[in-house]
């Protein structure tokens, strides 16, 4: 056989090997439906395995080791200034990569996927053409899954190069270097998880935001800890600030600012874009289907994930907001289930969100914000971490719980946590949401103590006016 010229007939087709597209076909494969998955990478994970999520907590890991051995001096334990050796850093970074990697490339041979390199376009309804091809040039299917993903947005006149110095966060996480000085141009949660791990790392950083607050869109009370943090960590913050002019140079970017800054012109050794991420819906042809998009490139989906050509179906980043690693599997397990028969339908009250900053952020359901523009009576159950023995003795007491219930009903509506070990606190949040639990629901369960999951119980108990540890 010429190579290229192999045609595969599947059942199923799933485009994408990140966390939706394996999803979808680890779970239709244990349906009993016959899979191929094509990826235009060499292997499986997507941008939240190879580029985001993963590596990105790989490296706050250590970065939030050495932020707690600094504050470790207020506690009587004195540690001396670490010494980074940034290869064996990035090492640990690919290596907790390549075993999640082979973790899934060994599932996907155990359920015998069919895997296919290369980019998919389509053709019609019911056939895809491969670019660069491993081997399959084309691949006929009863039923496709959709699962690309998204990309970073670079700014107007500027485009991401390997070698250049002006970075999407993929470049980043790759830890090319530790700069001196570093320009993050963007507020929202890569661009402060990123700085955080530079500033950790030596880099003096200067963010600017286009708009008036970090995280923007987030509740403002929560965010309040995480801004202090980072304006202690950062070299200079300035809000109301957009960036006029790039211009790259042998000994950094030139840098040319509009807004709430002193200096309008300066110059950094790199500069990371992080102001938010696109669909990868544009190179598919998808106009030889009857698939639609939205005005923002994201595929239209109904409840089942299915679009408007309706054997061809569509998960994750590529089907809508939130772009969240855990919305995708969850979608594409919906999907195969579908396409296998199943009743299944993606109907969640909440998706949790966590922001993986110094302290965390995660919330679940509704902002108090939301909740009063969606016509609830609300009312807020608050507990300050500085009440909780545990944050107290875990040296972070500027942490909240606050949950946000139905004033008539009690009904939790939303939940947000800032503070250290967030991220594993929100999902008692959600479940709560979920099963329509109310505050007598969240206070008469017994949390261990001391724990900072009794602050969740704590917050009920405010909002039930009968609090311990503070006053009503």
């Amino acid at each position: 056989m010429v190579m290229g010229e192999e045609t595969l007939q599947t059942e199923l087709l799933v485009i994408g090997g990140g966390t939706g597209g394996y999803s979808a076909a680890f779970r239709a494969a244990d349906l009993g439906v016959k899979v191929a998955l094509v990826n235009d990478e060499k292997r499986l994970g997507g941008v939240c395995l190879h580029r985001g999520c993963i590596p990105a907590k790989s490296l706050l890991q250590p970065a939030r080791l050495m932020m707690e051995a600094r504050r470790a001096d207020d506690w009587g334990v004195a540690f001396a200034d670490p010494s980074i050796d940034v290869e064996k850093l990035r090492s640990w970074k690919d290596g907790v990569v390549d075993k999640l990697v082979n973790g899934l490339e060994t599932l996907s041979e155990r359920r015998d996927i069919r895997i296919v390199r290369g980019h998919a376009v389509f053709e019609s309804s019911n056939q895809v053409r491969l670019r660069n091809p491993d081997m399959v040039s084309n691949v006929e299917f009863e039923h496709a899954i959709i699962a690309t993903g998204s990309r970073p947005i670079a700014l107007p006149g500027t485009e991401f190069k390997s070698d250049s110095r002006i970075m999407d966060s993929a470049t980043a996480l790759g830890l090319p270097e530790i700069p001196e000085t570093l320009l993050i141009v963007g507020g929202g949660y890569i661009g402060l998880e990123m700085g955080m791990i530079y500033a950790s790392l030596g880099s003096r950083i200067t963010l600017v935001e286009l708009l008036d607050g970090l995280l923007p869109g987030t509740d403002r009370e929560l965010v309040k800890p995480v801004a202090q943090e980072a304006a202690g960590m950062f070299e200079a913050i300035h809000l109301n600030t957009s960036v006029e002019s790039l211009q790259e140079e042998t000994d950094g970017v030139l840098v040319e600012f509009n807004g709430d800054v002193g200096d309008e012109q300066q110059k950094f050794d790199r500069v990371l874009i992080a102001i938010g991420r696109q669909p990868s819906t544009d190179k598919l042809q998808l106009e030889n289907t009857d698939v639609e998009l939205d005005d923002h490139g994201f595929i239209r989906v109904d409840a089942e994930r299915r679009t408007t050509e309706e054997h061809i179906f569509a998960v994750g980043d590529a089907a809508g907001k939130p772009l969240l690693a855990h919305k995708s599997m969850h979608e594409g397990k919906i999907a195969a289930e579908v396409i296998a028969g199943k009743p299944a339908s993606f109907d969640v009250r909440c998706i949790p969100k966590v922001i993986f900053t110094e302290p965390e952020l995660a919330l679940c359901g509704l902002s108090e914000e939301d909740a009063h523009e969606q016509g609830y009576a609300v009312e807020i159950g608050r507990f300050p971490w500085r009440a909780s023995g545990r944050a107290l003795t875990k040296g972070a007491p500027d942490g909240l719980t606050k949950i946000v219930f139905d004033a008539e009903s009690g009904r939790v509506l939303g939940v947000g946590i800032v503070g250290s070990g967030a991220a594993e606190l929100i999902a008692e949040g959600a479940l709560a949401i979920e099963m329509g639990a109310v505050a007598h629901d969240l206070a008469l369960t017994i949390h261990p103590h001391p724990t900072l999951s009794e602050t969740i119980s704590e917050a009920a108990e405010a909002f039930l006016e009968k609090p311990i540890h503070t006053l009503a």
